[in-house]
């Protein structure tokens, strides 16, 4: 491994570090600031690419937070940025949750810990507001988009639909559009 990729990977794992040591509320918390850390502040990946991968880190299984982490680490400095960053992300949770689970009963029990809880559910969706706007903003604007966006809240939040049949459901009639709506492009600019 050469210098250049050397420092990427630790940048990389020192960035998950910060990201899973101060994020509360799980990995859509963390949308917003993987996207500000990656995409404004480092310029490592394109605003286009991040929503890329975040589709497909809800689409494959585990938890969004550690997907995001090594598909951007493999897109940053491929296999080894996978491997720092995704350690980077899991390290500080694991020991907060090593620690606190030796004193769990005393600490959910302290008025202030229950309060202190009170102000991080806030904050978090705060965080999960801003990480829809922003993947509201770049998803593609048009009928067929807005009636999937629809149909998928109506199906998983009033008729408790299964959210990977959602999931499916949406990829395949997505596939099937753009299928049915190149082939008009493509004989419009023969």
């Amino acid at each position: 491994m050469n210098d250049s990729k050397l420092k990427r990977c630790l940048s990389l794992f020192i960035q998950f570090f910060k990201i899973g040591a101060f994020t509360f509320g799980g990995g859509y918390a963390m949308i917003p600031i993987m996207q500000k850390e990656f995409v404004e502040s480092h310029h490592y990946i394109e605003k286009e690419d991040i929503l890329d991968i975040i589709a497909i880190s809800q689409s494959t299984p585990g938890a969004i937070s550690v997907n995001s982490a090594t598909f951007i680490g493999q897109h940053i400095a491929g296999f080894w940025g996978s491997v720092c960053a995704t350690i980077g992300l899991i390290i500080p949770p694991y020991i907060f949750i090593l620690l606190i689970s030796s004193v769990l009963g005393w600490f959910e029990s302290q008025k202030y810990v229950q309060y202190a809880f009170m102000g991080i559910k806030a904050g978090v969706l705060a965080l999960i507001t801003k990480a829809m706007i922003t993947m509201f903003k770049q998803c593609p604007k048009n009928v067929l988009a807005y009636i999937l966006m629809l149909g998928s809240l109506i199906a998983s939040a009033f008729l408790n639909v299964n959210l990977v049949f959602i999931l499916i459901t949406c990829a395949v009639i997505g596939l099937v559009s753009s299928i049915f709506y190149k082939k008009p492009e493509e004989e419009k600019h023969k």
